[in-house]
């Protein structure tokens, strides 16, 4: 399962992780968030142990969503060693998140 990202555990959970971390940035309302959230989960448990995976709610996180100049949801960040690495926005198939994040290991 995705975890959970907020504003009081951001940094640590990924900043400081010693695995590269996906970041779906999303909102209850959004629909193309919605969509993504299964393709989420999948790739958690796929990816379990080797990738952190986590969600982050941008309506009750506004903090993060505007440190990481987040404009447009769903945006997905892909960061190693604390550092944006790549982004995806909008909604895409599963095999496109799948090459990013191979990148990343």
């Amino acid at each position: 399962m995705a975890q959970i990202l907020t504003d009081q555990n951001f940094d640590e959970v990924v900043l400081k992780s010693d695995k590269p971390v996906v970041v779906d940035l999303w909102a209850e309302w959004c629909g193309p968030c919605r969509s993504l959230t299964p393709i989420i989960e999948d790739l958690a448990q796929e990816y379990s142990g080797k990738v952190v995976v986590g969600k982050l709610d941008v309506d009750s996180n506004p903090q993060t969503t505007i440190r990481l100049k987040v404009r447009n949801i769903p945006t997905i960040l892909f960061f190693k060693n604390g550092e944006v690495v790549d982004k995806q926005v909008g909604a895409v198939p599963k095999s496109v998140l799948i090459s990013k994040i191979e990148k990343l290991l």
